[in-house]
């Protein structure tokens, strides 16, 4: 359904994205997750037609979006962070005025604004003005507008930036709704939402794809977490024996649990439990637990897109620290 071959865009001298690539099925929900300034919402604008690549191809379809512009956009609704509303106008008002813009035919354009104040929730607000309206209710009807030409293709620019609670939860139950017969892409900053939520993650830093899965691809691909207990140990003799295997991220001295505890964090490449077993016992150590951890989707996104200007950071801390 959506095929992007090597999109590279520039802003002047900076590049905001870098040989994207990746494909969309039909009827499947992808998440586009990543930090501030990654690139997402540039790469949702150019699929938009809102913005030409410097460099790479786009098709949405069969149609590429430089050379057929028009018809890849009637395949398309799209809601961006800020739904664009006029104030004073009624929400019923609004929708008629999509209508007419999308070109829905006079006969069907009641019939298709009451089917999208069910689905989207807007019975209750159809006759009241936007500025009266909640960020929830904003949305719902910015999904609504996306929704009017009944398009192939829903992308959604953080779609529930701003709500409380309740509101995500009606915002993905639409999502998971429309996504059983659409083709859905939304970017978001709550990665509990993208697990529940998409089928596949694409995670982009600094302009570049770092890990295209499931989440359950994602956060087991190339690493094993593994979590060690000690009991009755001594700390310093435990660091000088473990930190020079790999994959020991981190040791930490129990409190209030009686004899000396130690938990120590391993995340690895490679099974390594081997060698660790083996300097527990020639240690004569009591292990107490040695578990395999599944890995969390925000720790291996913090992983994924920690900056080199954080990494820096942290290692000029730990020389004045010395």
């Amino acid at each position: 359904m959506i095929r992007i071959q090597n999109l590279t865009k520039y802003y002047g001298t900076f590049k905001a994205l870098d040989r994207v690539n990746f494909e969309v099925g039909r009827g499947e929900i992808l998440g586009l997750l990543g930090p501030n300034g990654a690139g997402k919402t540039t790469t949702m604008r150019i699929l938009t037609c809102y913005l030409a690549p410097t460099a790479g191809t786009v098709r949405i379809g069969d149609f590429d979006i430089l050379e057929n512009p028009r018809q890849v956009k009637k395949l398309i609704g799209y809601l961006p962070e800020f739904a664009p509303l006029y104030a004073d106008m009624l929400v019923y008002d609004y929708l008629r005025y999509v209508a007419s813009i999308r070109d829905l035919a006079s006969s069907l354009r009641e019939q298709r604004i009451a089917e999208l104040a069910e689905i989207c929730g807007l019975r209750e607000v159809m006759h009241r003005p936007f500025r009266e309206l909640s960020r929830g209710y904003k949305q719902r009807v910015g999904l609504a507008h996306a929704l009017m030409g009944n398009p192939d293709i829903i992308i959604l620019d953080e779609p529930t930036s701003g709500l409380d609670p309740n509101q995500i939860v009606d915002i993905r139950a639409i999502v998971k709704e429309m996504g059983r017969e659409k083709t859905i892409i939304f970017s978001t900053h709550i990665l509990t939402e993208a697990e529940a939520t998409c089928d596949r993650i694409v995670i982009i830093d600094r302009g570049r794809i770092v890990a295209d899965g499931t989440a359950e691809t994602i956060k087991s691909a190339g690493r094993l977490e593994y979590q060690l207990s000690l009991q009755g140990v001594d700390f310093a003799k435990v660091r000088r024996h473990l930190s020079p295997l790999e994959g020991v991220k981190d040791i930490q001295s129990l409190p209030d649990s009686g004899e000396q505890e130690l938990r120590i964090r391993l995340i690895c490449s490679r099974d390594n439990r081997t060698a660790v077993s083996r300097v527990a016992r020639e240690q004569g150590w009591m292990v107490t637990e040695f578990s395999r951890e599944k890995g969390s989707l925000e720790t291996i996104f913090r992983e994924l897109t920690q900056t080199d200007q954080t990494k820096d950071n942290k290692k000029h801390r730990k020389r004045r620290k010395r």
